[in-house]
């Protein structure tokens, strides 16, 4: 089984920055492909940017440029990244965490195929 558990959501003003991290524990190894996803209330989730076992990263068109995602994968920890700059009021939502074994190219922004999810956390830009 795998856990995650996201943290530095919060409150910036617009053209501000966040870095939100996710830490996973449990089965993960470094082959998994982890992912970043947002959702505001009435809107499905939306998949925001991932990085598989190679370290291919893929972003949506809405924050390319502005978004950079990494992965740190220290021995037996592994802890992932989204920095956020030039913050808009359109990037307000809950961030979640979502870790699965191996997740081809094509759908890695897509929610279904992964099986862990963190908690989420919030992020407001005014």
């Amino acid at each position: 089984d795998v856990q995650l558990v996201e943290s530095g959501g919060g409150s910036v003003q617009a053209g501000g920055s966040l870095r939100l991290s996710c830490e996973a524990s449990g089965s993960i190894t470094s082959t998994y492909s982890m992912a970043w996803f947002r959702q505001t209330p009435g809107k499905e989730r939306e998949g925001v940017a991932a990085i598989d076992g190679d370290r291919r990263t893929y972003y949506a068109e809405s924050v390319k440029g502005r978004f950079t995602i990494s992965k740190d994968n220290a021995k037996n920890s592994y802890t992932l990244f989204l920095q956020m700059d030039a913050l808009q009021s359109e990037d307000t939502a809950i961030y979640y965490c979502a870790a699965q074994r191996v997740v081809a190219g094509p759908f890695a922004l897509q929610e279904w195929p992964y099986n862990y999810w963190g908690q989420g956390t919030q992020v407001t830009v005014s």
